[in-house]
């Protein structure tokens, strides 16, 4: 009788890594970048954590940048926003 494994293990794209990107590419308010970097970086952290089995290390990526950047130009737009409002 030949032995076969009790569970396969599951492949494909990390969710997360996918979510990720979406909400970086979006950006619509000031929580979904944020968001985008969380789920970013916990997809980075799933994928090295499933051996290979897991993959979107590439959109996780994306992800993470896009939020990071999202982040820095809502920070300057505010930043603009108060010296012209304490200037007039």
């Amino acid at each position: 009788m030949p032995a076969y494994p009790s569970t396969v293990p599951a492949s494909g794209t990390s969710g997360l890594a996918i979510a990720s990107l979406v909400l970086g590419i979006v950006a619509c308010f000031v929580v979904t970048p944020i968001l985008a970097v969380i789920f970013g970086y916990l997809a980075l952290e799933q994928i090295a954590d499933s051996g290979g089995v897991k993959r979107g290390r590439g959109m996780a990526l994306a992800g993470v940048t896009l939020g990071w950047v999202w982040i820095g130009l809502t920070g300057l737009v505010a930043l603009i926003w108060i010296i012209i409002t304490l200037a007039a």
